[in-house]
């Protein structure tokens, strides 16, 4: 028995968003804000759920199957017949096995595949909340065309009458199937989806991504931005305007996404930038300060003020005199607490709190001494756009890390900021303003506090249509996916088994808002105005068609690559003009010869007549040879083109020449002259013909170059031909020269003596081999640097041009060297110690250089740590050209027997703090370190002793003893602090104890949490002694005047919790513990301000460069 209920369908066409194109005028115009046009304004349809068809399946008789596999009767959801597939005794578990199946999946053709999300049920006939459902999604195809569930229920369930799923010995199954369209992530086009494009992504660039889009579909600010004057000699890659305008234009007529590399350029980021992962909300400051800057002077000043900025007051009001004190900010963005608020009106009335000055915090008011007083802040007003920055990122003083709050927070469609009648207005505010504001985007932040992804919901015309642009890709959203899914929170999973008292799972949702940006009702028609072509410059409009032109050039010569193959033709001009410049090994680059492109489909008899025109060579006087890739990774001429082959299509003769099969056929053209120099038909070659290349090297000069080819019988020898050779060099007609093959180059140079009376045949001499040549060695020229050929050679392929910087300024070149990759270590200190007059080479201490940061490597190069100059350059799969060096005072190999370590040493009477840098050999002991400090530091008396405590976040967590050995001690982490230590502490008695003493503030708010900071120190405490005798103490010790001291509240601390302490309390009886060290432990808490420079934590890593935007 089966039914089949299809729901109402509601349809709706899409309607692509059109993209206006009104007639071009001159430009940059004055801004005029103009409604958008008829053709802009039309909405997008709501996204399109696809219909769900539902399956009812009786199965009478349940208990009594003995198939193993039950399916049943065919159904059509989408279009596509469906069947249900289960094993009504289990698939190898002793669970319900329940499956979706493909009833036609034998008989459909080959690659088929379709989408579906469906639910299966097995429905409870006693109580429908009981049923067991469970959904999946899924792509069917021809190996996967079943899809579900092996353990859907127990078994011990499904057949216990009592439970419901079985009654009569009947099961009730159902399946609710949606068949959805099948998305092909890589095909899908985002401006025919949506109408819109993304921004490709450099590499960690999705959080600028999302801003940027953010902005352009800001109409007001786009066309200010066109507005922006720049002219067709600017570079976008040096012009923030002109890369911006270009970025929008291309956003906004462009067919595909669009990269952002010339914006990052013109910021003067490199490569490690674009990589390095940044804070959305300071880029967003940082670039609004900079356009600001920019559009000074010009038809668009004060754009951004007239956007973004908003003021409030900062009051402080006395409660019992008549007395304020009031002050006007700025803003350009709101940050909000996301913490402990549970929406963005809770957050505002947390802005607005007012805090009570009273107590030990009075407010000194002038003329009235101190005051009780109310502090807070009101809004004078807010702007047309306004942005609000959600504090999802902290800082945890605990844990001294940053932290992510993932908590549930909701934000509205609509804001209304005149609610309980202007609650956060001043009074001096305009109240003829509406402050009511509608959602325009909202910028999430899916990840942790280490990383993550950006990317942007967008309503660019404030319809109810939603877009989400994620980098390259643009898709249509429903409002449900842009608020309810990004407030933050929990996800409660659905169980599969109601009722049954399971526990339900939880887990934290990641992806949340991060920025949201409102526009204001009253200001809506003048900032979603209509930005056309009209309001683009002329010469950006002409340049960017022209790019436009050459892509478009491109992609259809990609698009008919297929057709074509491309060929190289290099000659002995080419040969010439390389050798001895850049080039020294084998014969050409044919990236630097002529190419030609050639349908695949012309006859090679056509192509020679390109060549006879380009070359001025006839047909008939040419004669081409076929490259070939030896085994030895040398690229020669290997043998001539036959005439038969000459008949062939050039297609052909590409793919037969060519293994690799690329799209390139590499000819060399042989051009035999006369003696006027005019091509002559080049001689038959025969089978015991070889055609050699010959390379002449001057050893007093340093210089090797090319000086023609002959064809030469096999049998013959060198000696045969030495006549030419001296010939073609110029030489005197009785010089003795020395002949050399030049065999190979990689890994290494491989250039041998060649015997002058062996013939070529037995020296393995053929077709295309490279013999250099030069004068005999004469006893000056054995003084030459590189005498002979392998030398020379030897030298080319090793020598390195390196830049040598030093490590104060890492960015800047300070000389070049030339050196050889062969170089050892001592080879490349002691020549760059000659090069800056540096006596001693082993004081010089090297650093490699990180190709990806652009950085020196945190590590120096030990002293003979690499065997040669390559290791030092090398970096993974890359090599560098630059090293760091300094010049230390003393020797590298005695300072890596050396232990340094920063020690802050803290003067017993004056309140000042100096760190010493300690250089000890390894071995060395604390009490060493001690001695060695004594003789740097200014002591309160001859006979002080010092101690060395370990110091982490603001406590105490160690007391070094004199005998520990120093080469454990890591200083990277944990401050070293050095003290004189206190007569009274020498001789402690039975009836007293050391404690810790830590200063401490506390947060105000709910939270209420404990920050430690300044420096710790050790107590003496005496039994009987009360707080009050303990106080005199610490104050003369801290030498703190009375006025500040009087504020100042004593806690005890056990479990990281103040216990606060009155005069006359006994502190000796609090602590239960004698000698308690450890900072987990129990301290004595001084609370009070901290005067001292905060650290500032706006980033979310701590290590995380700023965002800074350089032109």
């Amino acid at each position: 028995m089966t039914m089949i209920t299809p729901p109402p369908l509601d349809q709706q066409e899409d309607v692509e968003m059109l993209v206006p194109h009104s007639d071009v005028v001159e430009g940059p115009q004055p801004m005029e804000v103009a409604q958008p046009e008829a053709a802009a304004a039309v909405e997008n349809p709501p996204v399109e759920e696809p219909p769900s068809v539902k399956f009812t399946w009786l199965i009478p008789g349940f208990t009594r199957l003995n198939t193993r596999k039950h399916y049943s009767d065919v159904f059509v959801a989408g279009g596509y017949k469906w069947r249900v597939l289960i094993f009504p005794k289990g698939n190898n578990v002793d669970h319900l096995a329940m499956y979706l199946d493909v009833a036609d999946a034998a008989s459909l053709p080959y690659g088929w595949c379709r989408y579906s999300h469906f639910g299966l049920t097995v429905v409870n006939q006693i109580n429908n909340r009981y049923s067991v459902r469970k959904e999946t999604q899924h792509q069917f195809n021809a190996r996967e065309s079943d899809w579900g569930f092996t353990s859907f229920m127990p078994l011990g369930e499904l057949y216990d009458p009592t439970r419901g799923y079985l009654v009569n010995d009947t099961v009730l199954i159902e399946a609710e199937v949606s068949v959805r369209k099948v998305l092909d992530y890589w095909a899908y086009d985002s401006k025919k989806e949506t109408g819109f494009v993304g921004l490709k992504n450099q590499g960690a660039t999705c959080y600028m991504n999302s801003l940027l889009e953010t902005l352009y579909h800001i109409p007001y600010f786009r066309k200010a931005v066109y507005h922006m004057p720049t002219t067709e000699n600017d570079a976008p890659t040096a012009s923030i305007p002109l890369a911006l305008q270009s970025l929008f234009y291309k956003l906004q007529y462009n067919d595909t996404s669009v990269a952002t590399k010339e914006l990052t350029k013109s910021f003067g980021w490199d490569t490690y930038d674009s990589f390095m992962q940044h804070d959305v909300q300071e880029l967003n400051r940082v670039l609004c300060e900079k356009l600001e800057d920019k559009m000074k002077g010009t038809v668009v000043e004060g754009t951004i003020q007239k956007l973004f900025e908003g003021h409030q007051m900062n009051y402080i009001e006395c409660i019992n005199v008549d007395y304020k004190s009031t002050r006007k900010e700025s803003f350009y963005d709101l940050q909000l607490d996301v913490k402990g608020c549970k929406d963005v009106y809770a957050s505002f009335d947390k802005y607005v709190e007012v805090e009570r000055l009273e107590g030990d915090n009075k407010y000194h008011a002038e003329g009235h001494d101190l005051q009780d007083a109310k502090k807070g802040v009101l809004f004078m007003d807010f702007p047309p756009v306004l942005q609000l920055q959600l504090k999802r990122f902290e800082y945890d003083f605990m844990r001294d890390i940053m932290v992510k709050i993932n908590d549930r927070y909701e934000f509205p469609l609509q804001l209304d900021l005149d609610r309980e009648n202007g609650k956060y207005l001043s009074p001096d505010a305009d109240k003829s303003v509406r402050n009511l504001y509608t959602l325009h985007s909202v910028l999430v932040h899916s990840g942790g506090v280490n990383g993550g992804h950006y990317y942007a919901y967008i309503r660019p015309t404030l319809s109810d249509q939603w877009y989400k642009f994620d980098d390259e890709r643009v898709t249509k959203e429903d409002v449900n996916r842009v608020l309810e899914e990004q407030y933050g929170g929990e996800e409660e999973l659905p169980q599969n088994n109601p009722g049954f008292n399971n526990p339900p799972f939880k887990f934290t949702k990641y992806s949340n808002a991060y920025m949201l940006v409102y526009i204001r009702e009253s200001d809506k028609d003048k900032i979603i105005c209509n930005v056309d072509e009209k309001d683009v410059a002329e010469h950006l409009r002409v340049r960017l068609k022209k790019e436009q032109e050459e892509k478009e050039d491109k992609r259809k010569y990609k698009a008919e690559a297929h057709l074509f193959t491309t060929v190289k033709v290099a000659r002995d001009e080419d040969i010439t003009e390389q050798i001895g410049k850049n080039m020294y090994f084998d014969l050409v680059d044919h990236e630097k010869v002529k190419s030609f492109r050639i349908e695949k489909q012309t006859p090679f008899l056509l192509f020679k007549e390109e060549v006879a025109k380009e070359f001025g060579v006839p047909v008939e006087l040419q004669r081409f040879w076929i490259w070939a890739k030896r085994q030895n990774h040398t690229y020669r001429p290997n043998r001539p083109l036959l005439s038969h082959e000459e008949l062939q299509m050039v297609g052909h003769i590409r793919e037969a020449s060519n293994k690799a099969n690329n799209a390139e056929l590499k000819l060399f053209l042989e051009i035999v002259r006369g003696p006027d120099e005019r091509p002559i038909p080049p001689p038959a070659k025969s089978f015991e013909d070889i055609l050699l290349f010959f390379k002449l090297y001057d050893p007093e000069n340093g210089v090797l170059r090319y000086v023609g080819r002959l064809m030469v019988k096999n049998s013959s020898k060198p000696m045969d031909i030495i006549g030419e050779l001296i010939q073609m060099a110029g030489f005197a007609p009785d010089e003795e020269i020395e002949l050399f093959e030049e065999i190979k180059f990689q890994p290494c140079v491989m250039c041998e003596h060649l015997d002058k009376n062996t013939s070529f045949k037995l020296s393995q001499i053929e077709d295309g081999d490279i013999i250099c040549y030069q004068k005999a060695l004469s006893i000056q020229e054995n003084e030459c640097p590189y005498p002979d050929v392998p030398s020379f050679l030897e030298y080319v392929q090793n020598r390195e041009v390196v830049r040598f910087r030093t490590l104060e300024k890492p960015k800047d070149d300070e000389f070049t060297m030339e050196l050889s990759k062969l170089h050892s270590y001592d080879d490349v200190v002691d020549r760059l110690a000659e090069k800056i007059g540096l006596d001693d080479s082993s004081k010089i201490r090297l650093t490699p250089h990180n190709c990806y940061s652009q950085q020196p490597k945190p590590q120096p190069i030990k002293y003979r740590g690499v065997d040669h100059l390559s290791d030092m350059l090398a970096h993974y799969n890359q090599t560098s050209d630059i090293l760091y060096y300094e010049v230390l005072d003393i020797p590298l190999p005695e300072l890596q027997g050396l232990k340094i370590l920063n020690v802050a040493f803290h003067h017993a009477s004056k309140d000042e703090v100096i760190i010493h840098t300690i250089r000890l050999p390894k071995q060395s002991t604390v009490g060493d370190v001690i001695n060695e400090l004594k003789t740097k530091v200014e002591l309160s008396h001859q006979d002080a002793e010092l101690r060395l405590l370990e110091v982490f976040s603001h406590k105490i967590y160690k007391t070094f003893v004199s005998t520990e050995r120093i080469e454990s001690i890591n200083d990277h982490y944990w401050t070293l602090l050095a003290e004189e230590i206190p007569e009274e502490e020498k001789n402690i008695g039975p009836n007293a104890r050391l404690i810790h003493v830590y200063h401490f503030t506390k947060e105000s708010g709910q939270n209420q949490q404990v920050h430690n900071f300044g420096d710790p120190f050790v107590l003496v405490i005496h039994e009987g002694e009360t707080l009050e005798e303990i106080k005199t103490r610490i104050q003369k010790k801290l030498h703190v005047p009375d006025e500040d001291f009087a504020k100042w509240k004593f806690a005890f601390f056990s479990t990281g919790r103040p216990d606060y302490l009155q005069d006359t309390d006994v502190v000796y009886n609090r602590f239960q513990r004698k000698d308690v060290y450890g900072a987990w432990e129990q301290y004595l808490g001084l609370e009070h301000v901290d005067n001292a420079p905060k650290r500032a934590y706006h980033n979310r890593h701590a290590y995380e460069k700023p965002v800074k935007i350089y032109n």
